[in-house]
C-alpha cells in the first residue's frame, strides 16, 4: 500500500509500505478514505522532534476491511471514526473518561494512518460506527473529530467552559479554532481569540469568536484583562505547547479560573511560585477523544456543527509533501489528504 514516510526533517515521501495484518484478535483493519496532517506533525518536520524514516499520521476515517475474532462492536463494511489513541475503553482510567491514558493505550502515530490502510488495535474500544452515509461536508467534519475537534472539545471541557463565561483561546491553529467552536457550542457568552492572521481570524469568527486579540505575551495578557474589567477570562484554552503560550494562558485567566491545555508541550517549565500565586485550575494533556466521539458524531451527522470548515486545502495522498510544506509555511491551516 502507499503511505507517508518522514525520512528526516523536511523530507516527506509517499512510498510503498507493507499492507497491515491482524496481529491480535482485538484488531481491525480499515481502508482509510481520508486522513490529514496535524499541527503536531510539524514538530518533527521542523526538526524539533527526532525523526528517521517514520510512518506518519494519526487521524483517520474509513471503512472496516477486516476484523479479529474478538471484535464485536464494528463489522466489515462499517464506516468508522477512531481516536488518535487506541484504547480498550474498559479499564478504570477509560471509565473515568481519560481514554487517551488507557492502561493498554496504543498511539496511532506509531502505526501511521497517512496511508491506504491502517491496523486499529483495540477496535471495540477505539472505533465508533457512523450512522447513515455522510455527505462530503460531513465527511470532512468526521475526520476533524478524530483529533482536532475532539482535542479542542476536551480543552474547552477541561477549562470548564459554560454558559455566561468568557473564554480566551491561545493558539489559532486547527485545535485552537476547534476550541472556539466547542466553547460556542457549550454556551460561552464571550470568546476571545488570540490571533495575528487574518484568514484564521475570519475562521475564528465563523466558529463563534466575539473578540480578536493580536497582542502576545504580557501585552496579550494585559489586553485580555482590559476586555474583562481587570479580572481575566473564566476559562482559557492553551493550544500551542510553548513556554510563551502556557504563560500567556495562565496569565490571562482570573483567580479561580480554569486552563485547559492541549498543545503538545515543548520546553514548557512552570515556576512554582508563579503558579501558586496565579490560583488557577490546570487540566490537560493528550485529549481523550474517544469520550466525546459519540456526541460529536451526532452533532455532525445532524448538521449542528461544521468543524470540517477548518480544512482549507485538500490534496491527494501523493502530494503529502506539499501538504506539510503548506502548513509549515502557514499557507494552510489544516490539509486533508484524500485516497
Amino acid at each position: 500500500m502507499r503511505g507517508v514516510i518522514m525520512h528526516a526533517p523536511g523530507d516527506v515521501r509517499v512510498e510503498q509500505r507493507p499492507d497491515p495484518v491482524l496481529e491480535e484478535p482485538t484488531d481491525a483493519i480499515i481502508r482509510v478514505t481520508a486522513t490529514c496532517v496535524c499541527g503536531s506533525d510539524l514538530w518533527p518536520y521542523r526538526g524539533t522532534d527526532d525523526v528517521d524514516r517514520h510512518p506518519m499520521g494519526h487521524e483517520y476515517i474509513g471503512i472496516v476491511d477486516q476484523i479479529g475474532d474478538d471484535v464485536k462492536s464494528v463489522a466489515i463494511g462499517d464506516f468508522v471514526v477512531g481516536s488518535f489513541v487506541a484504547s480498550d475503553n474498559t479499564c478504570e482510567i477509560c471509565e473515568a473518561g481519560f481514554q487517551s491514558r488507557c492502561t493498554h493505550q496504543v498511539m496511532m502515530g506509531g502505526i501511521g494512518t497517512q496511508a491506504e490502510k491502517a491496523r486499529i488495535p483495540l477496535a471495540d474500544g477505539t472505533l465508533v460506527k457512523v450512522p447513515g452515509t455522510p455527505t462530503e461536508e460531513q465527511t470532512k467534519s468526521l475526520l476533524a473529530a478524530s483529533d482536532v475537534l475532539g482535542t479542542g472539545w476536551f480543552a474547552a471541557d477541561a477549562a470548564a467552559v459554560g454558559p455566561g463565561k468568557t473564554v480566551a483561546v491561545v493558539g489559532d491553529g486547527a485545535v485552537g479554532l476547534m476550541g472556539i467552536l466547542a466553547a460556542k457550542q457549550m454556551g460561552a457568552e464571550r470568546i476571545i481569540a488570540m490571533s495575528r492572521h487574518a484568514d484564521r481570524q475570519a475562521l475564528a469568527k465563523q466558529f463563534g469568536a466575539t473578540d480578536i486579540v493580536e497582542e502576545r505575551g504580557e501585552e496579550g495578557i494585559a489586553r485580555i484583562k482590559e476586555l474583562t474589567n481587570g479580572y481575566g477570562a473564566h476559562s482559557t484554552i492553551e493550544a500551542v505547547g510553548t513556554q510563551e503560550s502556557m504563560q500567556q494562558a495562565i496569565g490571562a485567566t482570573r483567580p479561580g479560573g480554569h486552563v485547559g491545555f492541549v498543545g503538545v508541550a515543548h520546553g514548557v517549565e512552570l515556576d512554582g511560585t508563579d503558579l501558586f500565586v496565579a490560583t488557577v485550575n490546570l487540566l490537560g494533556g493528550p485529549a481523550p477523544v474517544r469520550r466525546f466521539l459519540p456526541e460529536l458524531i451526532e452533532l455532525i451527522m445532524t448538521d449542528q456543527i461544521n468543524p470540517g470548515a477548518v480544512f482549507d486545502l485538500t490534496l491527494p495522498l501523493e502530494e503529502a509533501a506539499e501538504a506539510y510544506k503548506a502548513m509549515d509555511e502557514r499557507r494552510a491551516t489544516k490539509v486533508m489528504l484524500t485516497l
